[in-house]
């Protein structure tokens, strides 16, 4: 298999794929490592001889950071949507739900944002006691989640439980993210690399089509559409293009989003010295 990514590394081992992160100091989800993303998903789900991939992170204080805001600044560049039809990102995430290969998200730094919204499509998630922190704060910025934040989380976590997580936009460690059903388990950081390896390495000795199976059929019953994804973009679309949001994302760089120190940080207090947005 070729491994010629600028933004992932993989290791194979038996019907075990092992895909590590590494994007630049906060990981951050870009045109790169979407491209990266796109490219080692077919790839992976063309090879019938992987039946697990675990993704994980080669930085140890993020997992994926969140979307590139300059990104999102383009978003009013790109075509209206019809709130019918899902965004280029919600489809590459999609890729990863609907894949006959069981998926696995490994937490030992940060997922925020698009970061979260990559898990929260994955077939199980793990997180590091005192180092996996996940959240949306997309709302405090003046977003909404639109990565399938707004659609995944309530069949995950219920309503209440997806508001807070949607609207209050507070990082949630690994022990509170486990409590709400944000990931399956808060594991010591010690431990957490012997448990999820040697489930996906048990996992991946089971028939492929039992596997497969299963993940069609507990997917119909998550019943997530392109409606719903397609009307969440639309959503998306319209908080990012209204007047005014370019500014403040801008704002939001000029104030050290997307650096390092303020990313570890608590980011809402970089986005509460935004000038008020109605």
């Amino acid at each position: 298999m070729k491994n010629e990514y600028k933004t992932l590394s993989i290791m194979i081992k038996n019907a075990l794929a092992t895909v590590a992160i590494d994007n630049g100091p906060i990981n951050l989800l870009d045109v790169a490592l979407i491209t990266d993303l796109y490219n080692a998903g077919q790839q992976l789900a063309a090879d019938n001889t992987i039946k697990v991939i675990v993704f994980e992170s080669a930085n140890p204080d993020f997992f994926i950071a969140h979307a590139d805001i300059n990104m999102i600044m383009g978003v009013s560049d790109t075509p209206q949507p019809d709130d019918k039809t899902p965004s280029m990102l919600q489809s590459l995430f999609e890729m990863y739900r609907h894949m006959p290969k069981v998926t696995i998200g490994k937490i030992q730094g940060l997922a925020r944002g698009g970061g979260s919204e990559f898990l929260l499509a994955l077939d199980m998630r793990f997180g590091a006691i005192g180092q996996a922190r996940l959240a949306q704060p997309e709302v405090a910025l003046g977003l909404i989640a639109g990565g399938g934040g707004c659609t995944r989380l309530p069949k995950l976590l219920g309503r209440g439980r997806s508001m807070e997580i949607l609207l209050g936009c507070d990082d949630f460690d690994a022990e509170l993210a486990e409590r709400y059903g944000y990931i399956n388990r808060a594991i010591p950081a010690d431990e957490i690399d012997t448990f999820v390896n040697q489930l996906a390495e048990r996992i991946s000795t089971y028939p492929a089509h039992a596997l497969a199976s299963t993940k069609v059929l507990v997917n119909a019953a998550e019943t997530i559409n392109d409606d719903a994804l397609g009307r969440e973009y639309g959503h998306f679309y319209r908080s990012a293009t209204r007047p005014g949001m370019k500014d403040r994302m801008a704002q939001g760089l000029e104030k050290g989003m997307q650096t390092y120190d303020v990313e570890c940080g608590e980011i809402n207090k970089v986005i509460d010295q935004l000038e008020p947005m109605e």
